[in-house]
């Protein structure tokens, strides 16, 4: 979900110029938090801390962009507090004996449920609480013993997870949400749960826009979400040792962020191979502009055109829902064309190259997949800093010099103009020394075209494609 939702937020900012303003709110103290800090002996709010930076890193390794401010649960009780009493005075909310506070569902009508269509008044399971009807919720937590817990007009007690939400969002937005987003299982109840609370607080009709669900990320065979609850996961970290975010990135592209997922080592490896197809690409068309890849003459007016369809098509694909795969597509019909017309050939017929019309299709498919977070070509910035910076010279420099040695390999010498000798006989005697010549020299030089193939096939094992 994090890294579709950068996506989007990718999408509305570098291709829309929205100016988008993100604030994620951070449980930090909930039942589980509780129970495992108990079980390790230190305070859950030193726990917390541990799982929010190590969340951090995890999305600072995927590329996701941070939001514009964190906002703490535990930073802001009183103003959960002040927004509870709020609700209970609108008559929408009540104590109990036992310190709780609830949500009365059914005191708001038909307005609860305008998200999932929900009715309050049907199927309410049975009551084993302290709260009135089996569908409401809880605002405010009494204390459990040794429990960390904070003074309220209630009693001492700690926020329960709708609440939090309402709150952080209503200080930094106020009455009106333009964008909420979440997995789909939060539509209901915590999204469903979060607009009843905020339109009674606000007293506003219509307090979120738009809420945007993203599908779940199912393992291949199973229906089930990956979640931890069900032990069937992969950590970040153990996925990053075999794949890098750029793949994963890719794979959320390749689908309908609202649609569900499957995981798996295939769709890894598409993935991946796209990535390949796409740098190879790039690659190609790099060395035609420089020179070291001699093609045909271009026809330039249909890639002109192709780059003007493509840079359409996407940004309508983008509009329609923020239709990822479809944008993607594009810009793969876009590089098959490009690599069409990028045909070697062995000799140089001397006919000018297209390098502007292969440069502004570089610059755009490079701008593309840089806007949503990726990286291609020479501008590409893989793990490990410098040496990265110089693994990528010395391969460009590599496949420069296997250039080079092939040219010189297949360029062997024309048929020279002779004066002829008179007699049938000696006329055709310089023609044949000449193709004796050029035979033993092909002879000389084959080891040296094997050698160019062997590299060629030893470098494309470590994904470096040459044409």
């Amino acid at each position: 979900s994090y890294v579709r939702f950068d996506i989007i937020r990718r999408i509305m900012t570098r291709f829309f110029g929205i100016e988008v303003i993100m604030v994620m709110g951070i449980t930090d103290i909930d039942d589980k938090i509780i129970k495992r800090a108990n079980e390790m002996n230190i305070s859950p709010v030193a726990l917390a801390r541990i799982y929010e930076e190590d969340f951090k890193q995890d999305m600072a390794a995927l590329k996701v962009l941070p939001p514009t401010v964190y906002m703490r649960v535990t930073d802001n009780i009183p103003q959960i507090i002040s927004f509870i009493k709020t609700i209970i005075s609108s008559g929408q909310a009540y104590a109990t004996s036992q310190g709780n506070v609830y949500f009365d569902v059914k005191s708001w009508g038909k307005r609860y449920g305008v998200l999932t269509t929900i009715n309050p008044d049907t199927q309410d399971e049975a009551v084993d609480s302290d709260k009135r009807h089996g569908k409401d919720f809880a605002l405010w937590k009494a204390a459990k013993p040794q429990e960390l817990s904070w003074n309220s007009p209630w009693g001492k007690g700690r926020p329960g997870w709708h609440i939090e939400c309402s709150t952080i969002s209503s200080a930094v937005f106020g009455k009106q949400l333009d964008i909420h987003t979440g997995g789909i299982d939060l539509a209901f109840p915590h999204h469903e749960n979060e607009i009843a609370q905020c339109e009674v607080y606000h007293q506003c009709e219509q307090w979120g826009n738009y809420f945007l669900h993203s599908g779940h990320l199912h393992v291949k065979g199973s229906q089930e979400k990956m979640s931890k609850s069900l032990k069937n996961y992969v950590t970040i970290k153990d996925f990053l040792k075999k794949c890098s975010s750029d793949q994963f990135r890719m794979f959320c592209l390749r689908g309908r962020y609202s649609s569900a997922v499957e995981f798996s080592d295939e769709s890894m490896e598409d993935a991946r191979n796209l990535l390949q197809a796409i740098s190879s690409f790039i690659r190609d068309a790099n060395a035609y502009i420089k020179g070291q890849l001699v093609c045909d003459p271009v026809r330039e007016d249909i890639l002109w055109e192709r780059l003007a369809n493509t840079k359409v098509t996407v940004k309508a694909a983008f509009a329609d829902d923020f239709d990822t795969s479809r944008a993607v597509a594009a810009i793969m019909d876009l590089i098959h064309h490009g690599n069409r017309q990028l045909k070697a050939v062995t000799k140089d017929a001397g006919s000018p190259r297209s390098s502007v019309v292969y440069g502004s299709i570089i610059s755009y498919i490079e701008g593309f997949f840089n806007d949503l977070g990726m990286s291609f070509g020479e501008r590409q910035v893989a793990v490990g800093g410098d040496k990265s910076a110089v693994l990528s010279s010395v391969i460009e420099e590599l496949v420069r010099f296997r250039s080079k040695v092939r040219h010189y390999a297949l360029a062997l010498p024309e048929a020279a103009d002779t004066v002829p000798v008179e007699g049938a006989a000696g006329a055709k005697e310089p023609e044949q020394e000449q193709k004796e010549k050029r035979k033993l020299l092909m002879q000389e030089r084959k080891p040296l075209l094997e050698a160019c193939d062997s590299l060629r096939g030893e470098l494309a094992a470590f994904g470096i494609h040459i044409k």
